[in-house]
């Protein structure tokens, strides 16, 4: 098989190599009749742009790596369509890698995307080990953290304040009269110790216990939150709500709740983290902390593109609030 190159398409127009190439380049050179002609036969012939050799004469390959932990994650899935939506219309292209749950396949990956030159890097960290596990290779590229709070980490990131989420949340549930309420989720990351953080911070200053179901999972998903579900729903259920550290653990609980006929939010009132397009369908309409993942993915590919363009050093911490989205599966207490 061979690919179609600008000397055939040169070749078939009955122009030079030059006037293609310029057409395609939009010079002013080239007249509107005779580039749309070359436009077209390009189209026809299925002449693809060659650029890894531009790249080479440019200097720049016009790509911003991505890396997530999973993009089967809804989360994930969603921050990364808006990075590509966002980094698309400043004319970068984004390669999507998963890094999994593996550090070296984290770096592994890292590794690829600098090996394929990419202009910059976007990631979202697996684990607090992330940083200091591909520094030697984010050292070499302009990169910008996503989604994960680093703290004091002299590295750029974009993140939700996900202390205030849960502190928020916990209050809501507070104002509605629950005071047993419980947190259900893990603390494998910073972001996840920084919800864990809000939770406990609102139950002291609100004089109510401190009551935890931690994950032994390293990541959140549906199927992880309904294991662990029917593990609590075993025991006694001695409290009123439970606040999900992640929308997907809150809707493993629903599966489990719904099986064991537990009525939510008759019997127990619960609230997410995140605001996945799952849980706003009208048969799930769960109550949760909404990250502003537009907003995120928006700042961080704004803020590489700073990086790439413009050289800018140094770094840059960008937290921003989250919001409270009142559903129906949380219930005033008589």
């Amino acid at each position: 098989m061979k690919s179609v190159t600008l000397k055939d398409v040169a070749k078939a127009a009955g122009v030079s190599y030059a006037t293609v190439s310029r057409a395609l380049s939009g010079s002013p050179q080239i007249g509107s009749d005779t580039r749309e002609r070359i436009i077209k036969l390009c189209d026809e012939m299925g002449y693809t742009t060659n650029y890894v050799a531009r790249s080479m004469v440019m200097k720049k390959t016009d790509l911003i790596g991505l890396v997530v932990p999973s993009i089967d994650n809804q989360f994930m899935s969603e921050l990364a369509y808006y990075a590509e939506m966002s980094a698309r219309s400043h004319g970068y292209n984004i390669m999507l890698c998963n890094s999994g749950p593996d550090l070296k396949q984290e770096k592994t990956v890292v590794k690829l995307l600098l090996g394929r030159q990419v202009d910059g890097i976007l990631i979202v960290p697996q684990s607090p080990k992330t940083y200091e596990n591909i520094r030697a290779y984010t050292d070499q590229v302009p990169t910008v953290f996503l989604s994960e709070n680093l703290r004091d980490q002299p590295q750029s990131y974009v993140a939700a304040d996900n202390s205030r989420g849960t502190y928020i949340g916990t209050k809501y549930l507070y104002e509605l009269g629950h005071r047993d309420i419980l947190y259900f989720g893990r603390r494998h990351t910073t972001t996840h110790q920084l919800r864990a953080e809000g939770y406990m911070k609102a139950c002291q200053e609100l004089g109510l216990q401190q009551r935890f179901v931690n994950s032994e999972f390293s990541r959140s998903s549906i199927a992880n939150g309904y294991e662990m579900a029917r593990e609590l729903f075993s025991k006694p259920i001695d409290y009123t709500a439970i606040f999900a550290s992640t929308d997907s653990n809150a809707l493993g609980i629903l599966k489990a709740a719904d099986e064991l006929h537990i009525d939510i939010p008759g019997r127990l009132s619960l609230i997410g983290f995140d605001n996945i397009t799952a849980t706003g369908l009208p048969r799930i309409d769960l109550t949760t902390i909404e990250q502003p993942k537009r907003d995120m993915a928006v700042q961080a590919v704004d803020m590489l593109r700073d990086k790439i363009e413009n050289g800018t050093q140094g770094y840059v911490h960008q937290i921003l609030l989250p919001t409270l989205i009142k559903r129906g599966t949380c219930k005033e207490l008589d």
